[in-house]
């Protein structure tokens, strides 16, 4: 299965039931579920509440150069929307209003982003990147 993404850096609370902490069901399964990161080593489907929760596994895709930080203000200087081939919309989230290709982040993007979303939510893509509420996620 291809991957994508990266992650942040507190305690995985797959361990963490001393504090009342709901254990996180993908620690320990080699990718990196946290939307922080991108890189070959990120999970396929990444969902904004996994942010933070899956450290030890991003911690060692990051040691191994698998991964890397996503930058907010160097995706912010890279977007020039007008140079960006947003595909076509061909997906099943298309014309809702939320852009869900995960190339991009930022306030308009779904909550979860997914592979299979690759180029096919042009228009919602489109008009977020002109409202300047995404970016790219990695800098070209």
């Amino acid at each position: 299965m291809p991957l994508l993404f990266a992650a942040g850096c507190q305690a995985d609370t797959d361990t963490d039931t001393a504090t009342g902490i709901e254990p996180y069901e993908y620690a320990g399964d080699s990718e990196c579920d946290d939307r922080s990161y991108i890189g070959a080593g990120m999970a396929s489907v990444l969902d904004r509440d996994d942010t933070g929760r899956d450290s030890e596994d991003c911690r060692r895709l990051l040691q191994a150069g698998m991964i890397e930080q996503v930058s907010k203000e160097n995706g912010i200087a890279a977007t020039q929307c007008e140079a960006i081939d947003f595909g076509e919309d061909t997906s099943e989230w298309a014309h809702d209003g939320e852009c869900d290709d995960p190339r991009f982040d930022g306030p308009g993007t779904s909550s979860v982003i997914s592979l299979e979303d690759l180029m096919i939510d042009a228009s919602d893509c489109r008009k977020q990147c002109e409202n300047q509420t995404i970016w790219l996620r990695k800098a070209q």
